[in-house]
């Protein structure tokens, strides 16, 4: 056997650290790859990323990290950032540590001490996203062309999300076969979202429209037809010339779409791809449909999170400035 060279006979201690915690992130990023969704993933890579230049950068170690560490660095971002993103980078952090087999040090007193005066002092309220309502979207379709492919695709994508309060990762998702239609309109086997990253899946129930130009059903089937195939992705590229891409459309493409369109329309607001779901939920909240058939629809799991849509929805439903005879 030739001899080691002298440059590679032993690792310095130093070396050797670099080289077992460069092992340990990799084996981290495998295990969160399978225990997160893909959206979840995307964000604590990035936050983990943030987390890592900045303790580079002031010369601090990230793996395993001090409690201190992570109070200064939180203290940092407080200036310029919401309380939900210290939130989540917290979570980033205590992600890695444990995939690699260290104690958090998110969870030391410190820490958590100075998240509780960051919030008392930033607050905690959520600016979301506005929901698309239904006469939005009455307008919205108004000013499309049944004529032209990029209008029809998009009409269905907007009725479809809106009627089907689905993410937007489960708009894109959704492949031909995953659709069956009735006498009562269409359902929709969604395979997977992000509530059910083992795939069990679920049926989502789309009925036929009041309005045949707003009606879900009716849209997706214009679309299909349009499309002139049996299987593959239900919601595809389409360019400027009208040629239809056998390409899938991207969760980024959904929010994309909708921000044109509401500007199109003139609508005002702030919108993204959420603001269908939001949509769906927060008309139905103000319909007074029932909490348990909003989930059901919605797919929500978190009673909590469904009631910031109904508390929205609800506003004027039941409202006892109402029913005072002012």
């Amino acid at each position: 056997m030739p001899a080691m060279s002298d440059d590679s006979q032993q690792l310095t201690p130093i070396q050797g650290r670099e080289l077992a915690l460069a092992d340990a992130l990799s084996r981290a990023q495998d295990l969160l790859r399978q225990s997160l969704a893909e959206n979840t993933r995307r964000a604590y890579a990035s936050d983990w990323r943030d987390f890592s230049s900045w303790c580079q950068a002031h010369h601090r170690l990230d793996l395993p990290a001090l409690p201190e560490t992570i109070a200064i660095y939180l203290t940092t971002l407080a200036e310029s950032h919401k309380v939900s993103t210290l939130t989540r980078r917290i979570s980033a952090i205590s992600q890695a540590h444990q995939a690699t087999g260290f104690d958090s040090p998110t969870q030391a007193p410190v820490v958590r001490q100075l998240m509780k005066g960051i919030r008392r002092t930033l607050g905690t309220a959520q600016t979301g996203k506005s929901p698309v309502k239904v006469e939005h979207l009455r307008t919205i379709i108004a000013g499309l062309d049944p004529g032209r492919a990029l209008d029809v695709r998009d009409r269905a994508l907007m009725l479809v999300g809106f009627a089907g309060a689905f993410r937007r990762s489960e708009l894109v998702g959704l492949n031909i076969e995953d659709l069956e239609f009735d006498q009562s309109g269409l359902v929709v086997h969604l395979r997977r979202s992000k509530t059910d990253p083992e795939g069990q899946g679920r049926k989502v129930g789309i009925p036929y429209g009041l309005a045949p130009a707003t009606c879900p059903v009716r849209a997706v089937e214009a679309w299909i037809e349009v499309l002139q195939i049996a299987e593959g992705p239900l919601f595809r590229a389409v360019d400027r010339h009208g040629r239809i891409h056998p390409t899938r459309l991207t969760p980024q493409s959904v929010a994309l779409v909708v921000k044109k369109l509401i500007a199109k329309a003139g609508i005002p607001g702030d919108y993204a791809g959420h603001s269908l779901r939001a949509g769906l939920a927060t008309a139905a909240a103000a319909a007074g449909v029932p909490e348990r058939a909003i989930m059901a629809q919605t797919g929500h799991r978190s009673l909590a999170t469904l009631r910031k849509y109904i508390r929205e929805g609800s506003l004027f439903l039941e409202n006892a400035a109402a029913k005072v005879g002012l």
